[in-house]
Formats: structure tokens, sequence, C-alpha cells
């Protein structure tokens, strides 16, 4: 055995021994009965951890601009945009993307993660103020790994500020060379915490500073916001964002990122970007369905205001029956477990006892301690479904650990 198989091996074992070893759970979701799964021996399963947060997946808006896109194009792209991937479609979603965000232009990637990471490396890469001027970058603490990957991929002097921590922020940045390029990188809802970043104060500072601000609105783009242009809508702020990146894979239900900002920045980028140029593009069938989803989701307000008004009730029951749900802001519920063995233990006993299936965050996604479940309520859960879990929950979770998160 090789020194990298015997390294593998010894890595892995000490994974399971921590109680952190992650396993996938084979759910074929089924569109007409979303949030229902079914098993491979056939059991309905009630699922409370997709990310499909608006029921958008199955929707039959989306899923006929799929099937009609593929009897026309195909099920492929064919190649790159530049050898033979792109088609009208794509042009119509990056203008759709763009007017949500009231942006001058938008790009498609083919994930959140590589438009994160695609982006990001690019711009720190870049060298406007000389050859021997790296960028300082300010990244959140709590950012996601796409994120981080990015940073992580260009020469750039890292500043870490704590999380929302806009005292720390500042002096940071008043510690940073005047004549440096500053961007700051951040998020708006922070989907493992279920809070919300200040927007309008880290633009004011980006301003005071001179700094690009790069703002992350995966787990808020849809949802928040009079047209579900995100947070930095919903705050009246998204034009003081110089780029705003958001997924297609979330509330829009179906595959794929995008960049949003002035058009020379985002040509920039699609111009110079290796995980742009060397990439196949979405395919013309997924471009499709997420141009219907986005442009449904922007007039259906009741279906937005539904998503709340759900997890509000999903708080409610937790708080009313002592369970130690961590304080959230956004449409995300938290639940503090706080030691990896037993999250992962509560989770399989949810699916194995009770059909329902909520998936164990565990560490490197969360500190050591801080194990907790992450539910997100859909339109589509009804109050039937959210005793059923509760009584699940009080049933699986010791006694003393249900305590104030």
């Amino acid at each position: 055995m090789s020194l990298f198989h015997a390294y593998c091996r010894r890595s892995l074992d000490d994974i399971r021994s921590q109680g952190r070893y992650r396993v996938f759970t084979p759910l074929q979701k089924r569109a007409e009965d979303f949030p229902y799964y079914i098993s491979p021996d056939g059991t309905r399963v009630l699922v409370w951890s997709a990310n499909d947060y608006l029921g958008m997946g199955g929707h039959p808006v989306p899923v006929q601009a799929a099937c009609d896109a593929a009897r026309l194009m195909g099920v492929g792209a064919g190649g790159t945009r530049n050898i033979s991937g792109t088609s009208p479609v794509h042009d119509d979603l990056e203008a759709e993307l763009a007017d949500l965000h009231g942006k001058q232009a938008a790009l498609l990637f083919t994930s959140g993660f590589v438009s994160n990471q695609a982006a990001l490396s690019t711009i720190l890469n870049s060298r406007p103020a000389g050859p021997d001027q790296l960028w300082q970058v300010y990244s959140d603490a709590k950012n996601h790994a796409s994120m981080i990957a990015g940073i992580k991929g260009a020469r750039a002097v890292v500043n870490i500020f704590r999380h929302n921590d806009m005292t720390h922020l500042e002096a940071l940045l008043r510690a940073s060379p005047s004549e440096a390029p500053k961007l700051i990188a951040f998020e708006s809802v922070y989907s493992m915490d279920a809070d919300i970043a200040p927007i309008g104060a880290i633009c004011a500072l980006a301003k005071q500073h001179g700094a690009l601000t790069y703002l992350d609105e995966v787990h808020a783009v849809g949802m928040y916001g009079p047209n579900g242009g995100g947070v930095s809508e919903r705050d009246g702020v998204a034009d003081q964002v110089d780029i705003i990146e958001g997924t297609l894979a979330k509330a829009f239900g179906c595959h794929g990122g995008y960049i949003t900002g002035d058009a020379e920045v985002v040509d920039f980028i699609r111009s110079t970007a290796p995980g742009f140029i060397f990439t196949t593009s979405l395919p013309p069938m997924t471009a499709a369905a997420a141009l219907a989803a986005v442009r449904h989701v922007r007039g259906d307000h009741e279906r937005r205001a539904k998503l709340f008004e759900r997890a509000d009730a999903l708080k409610a029951r937790f708080d009313a029956a002592g369970l130690p749900r961590i304080e959230s802001d956004s449409h995300i519920v938290p639940l503090h477990v706080g030691e990896a063995a037993l999250c992962t233990a509560v989770s399989r006993r949810l699916l194995s006892e009770f059909a329902m299936y909520a998936t164990p965050i565990n560490y490197p996604t969360v500190p050591r301690g801080e194990e907790r479940l992450r539910f997100t309520p859909t339109p589509l859960h009804t109050d039937a479904m959210m005793d059923s879990l509760v009584d699940a929950l009080l049933a699986i979770i010791p006694q003393e650990r249900r305590r104030a998160a």
C-alpha cells in the first residue's frame, strides 16, 4: 500500500471515530409530492433539509420549460460558451438576472461554488494598481467554502474579520495600505447560523475606504425583497454592492450559479476566468427551466410570503416544546445538538423510526461543539408535518440536551 493510500485510510478512520463520517442518504425526489421523497424500500420520507426553499424544483412552470427546451435543443450544451454551448436562452437568463439585481450585466456559471471560486480568484489575481501591488481582501470569518477557495486561489493579502463585526472590519480597513486595491467579501444570509449581514453598514465602510463589495446572496435570492432580489434588495442597498453572486439551485429549484455587476467587470471575468472559459456551459434545458422559475418567483409574492410564515411557525413550535433552537433572523431554523455522534444518531433515528430526514451538520462545516440539525421549512410544509416533527424530536433528543441554545 502506498503512503497516500495509508494516509487516506488513517484519515477516514479518524473521521469515523469522531462520528462525522458522511454517508449519502439515498432518497428519490418526487416532483408532484414534494417535500416527500421515496427511499429505496418505497417508504415515503418527509424531508426537512432541502435547499429547494420554495418548492420550485417540481413546479409545473420550470418543469414544462425544461421539457420544451430538451425536445427542441437536446439535453446537453455541447461545449463551452466560446465553442458551441451558448444559445439565446443563456442570454435571456443573464438579462433576467441582471434586471433582478438592478445591475448592468450577469454571467452564468455551472454552480454557485464555481461562480464564487472563479470570480473571486480572477478579481484578486488582477493587478489594477500595478504588478507589485496585491489586493487586500476582507473576508467574513463564516464565509462559505466556495468563497474561501476563490480567495485562497489568488495572490492576495487576506484579512479575516469576525463574523458580522463592523468594528473589527473597520479596524482592518484602517490598518491596510491606503493605496492597495481592496475587496470585502461576505454573504447576506449565513446558512449554518441563519443570521443576516448588515449589508448597508458594510457598504458604507467600503465607500469610506475605497473597497469593492462582493456579496453572496445564495441563501436569499428568490426569497427576500419585493421581487426576490435578496436581502440587498429588501434593505434597499443593492445599488451600493459592486458584485452580487447568486444561485439557481435553491429558491429557483434548478441548477447553476451567476454573478451580476457593472458590464465591464462582468465582461472582464467572462474574458479571463478559467472557471468560466474552460467549462461546458449549463444545458439549454436547465437555463430554460431557470429562466421560467426566476420569472415566476419574481411575481409569486404569495409563495415567498408563505415561506417566512412557515419558518416562523416552526420556530414557535420548537420554542414551545423547549427544543434548543439557535436564534435565527432568517428562514433557516437550526437546532443545537452539540456532539457529532449524537447529531448523526438523531438524524438516523428520525429517518429510521419516523420517516423524516434532516441533515446532520457536523465539523468542519460548523465548529466542534456547535453540531446541529438544520431545518428549512418550505411553503409546502404543513402544521401537521411540524407537529409530527416536534413529537419525533422530543422522543429522540435526550432531556439533558434540551437546553437553551
